[in-house]
């Protein structure tokens, strides 16, 4: 593999300062990526090891949990942190285990919805305290009141104003 020479790393900081305004937020954009990564390699860890549950799936089980136990798949897809390729797969896989099952909507029958199951519900209780353990003790416990509301503002803003068309 050949390293990138100085000419090229000089040529990629000219760029991050023109597009950034004089590297404005890139030690944050970065220490944002790292912690993402390591909470979630960290978390997903800890499931796999602890009750055999992907931290996807755990994501799945959650986010229909939150919805009142069945969302569309168009809907699904725009909560969990997999693409859209990959929650096909893991549909598959989470339907042929019985942990959600999928029908058509009622409303228009083109839709596809996305249940969770007796046997999903049971696995997303026993996976929770280990999800809820794993983000008090990597992140929450880490944080003291004001980090953590500033991150929620801040948080909470760049999703409200991104557009994600």
């Amino acid at each position: 593999m050949q390293l990138p020479d100085q000419a090229t790393a000089e040529t990629v900081d000219v760029a991050v300062r023109e597009l950034l305004r004089g590297r404005r937020g890139v030690g944050a954009w970065q220490a944002f990526l790292r912690a993402h990564a390591t909470l979630m390699r960290e978390l997903g860890t800890d499931l796999t090891t602890k009750v055999n549950l992907s931290l996807g799936d755990f994501d799945v089980l959650a986010q229909l949990a939150a919805a009142g136990g069945e969302l569309r798949v168009t809907d699904l897809a725009t909560r969990v942190f997999s693409s859209r390729s990959a929650l096909t797969r893991r549909m598959d896989r989470m339907v042929d285990e019985g942990l959600v099952r999928r029908s058509r909507a009622d409303a228009d029958g083109r839709g596809v919805v996305v249940g969770i199951t007796d046997a999903g519900a049971a696995r997303l209780l026993e996976a929770l305290p280990v999800h809820l353990d794993g983000v008090a003790r990597l992140f929450v416990e880490l944080l003291d009141d004001a980090d953590l509301e500033t991150l929620d503002r801040a948080l909470t803003k760049v999703a409200t104003d991104c557009s994600f068309g």
